[in-house]
C-alpha cells in the first residue's frame, strides 16, 4: 500500500467552539488514536481533500510536532452541504497488529460475455478485508477476461495472501449479465453443431428412403 506524508498542528484545546475556529482557518480537526492515547491535531483541508477524494487508499505517515506515526483513515465526518470534511479519525498502524480497512476492486480485461453484448456488472467498489498493514494491498485486481454471459466472480474466488475478506464467501463482486441482442459464443457454435448434425440424419433418412 501506498504510504502519503501528511503534517499536522498539534491543537491545545478539544471543543465545538475550538473545532469551528479550526474550520474557519482552512483546517480540519483531527484524532490520532489506537495505541491507548488519543492525539488531537488539525491538518489543512486542502491537504486532506487530495486523500479523500482520491480513489486510492493509502498508509499515512502523519507529523506531528517532529514526531512521525503511521496511520490510515478510520472514520470521516463530512458536511451534508459543501461536502467538506468536517472531522477526520486516524488509525494508528502498528506493525504486528491486523487493522480493518476497505481496499479499492480494479476490474482489468475484456470479459468474453461483454465482447458478445452481455453487461458487465460491478457490485462492489471496495472489499473489507483484515490484516496486518504490511499485507494491505494497494487494490484488489480482478481479471474479467474469462467471464461469458451468466457468469460472475464470488468472494470464495479472490485470495489476498496474509489477508481475509469480510463478506459473505458466496457474494457476487462482478458478473456478466444477459443484454438484449447478447448471444453466448458457446451457446450459438453448440446449437449450430445440433443443427448440422440434424441435417445430417434428415440426409441419410432420404437416401434410405
Amino acid at each position: 500500500m501506498k504510504v502519503v506524508q501528511l503534517s499536522g498542528s498539534p491543537r491545545a484545546n478539544v471543543g465545538k467552539k475550538d473545532a469551528k475556529a479550526v474550520r474557519n482557518s482552512g483546517g480540519v480537526p483531527c484524532v490520532l488514536y489506537g495505541t491507548g492515547e488519543q492525539t488531537h491535531f488539525s491538518v489543512r483541508d486542502v491537504d486532506m481533500e487530495k486523500l479523500i477524494f482520491s480513489p486510492d487508499v493509502y498508509q499515512i505517515e502523519i507529523e506531528i510536532d517532529g514526531t512521525k506515526k503511521k496511520a490510515i483513515i478510520q472514520e470521516l465526518q463530512m458536511h451534508p452541504v459543501t461536502d467538506k470534511p468536517m472531522h477526520v479519525d486516524f488509525l494508528e498502524l502498528q506493525d504486528g497488529k491486523p487493522v480493518k480497512i476497505g481496499i479499492p476492486v480494479r476490474i482489468t480485461g475484456r470479459s468474453k460475455g461483454v465482447l458478445n453484448g452481455g453487461r458487465l456488472q460491478a457490485i462492489f467498489r471496495r472489499l473489507n478485508v483484515e490484516g496486518l498493514p504490511k499485507d494491505l494491498p494497494e487494490v484488489v485486481e480482478l481479471d474479467v477476461t474469462p467471464l461469458r454471459i451468466g457468469m460472475s466472480t464470488r468472494i470464495r474466488d479472490i485470495e489476498i495472501p496474509g489477508v481475509k475478506i469480510l463478506h459473505a464467501p458466496e457474494a457476487v463482486v462482478v458478473s456478466v449479465k444477459m443484454a438484449r441482442g447478447a448471444v453466448d459464443e458457446e451457446e450459438a457454435e453448440a446449437g449450430a453443431e445440433g443443427e448440422g448434425a440434424e441435417d445430417s440424419s434428415e440426409g441419410s433418412e432420404e437416401k434410405e428412403g
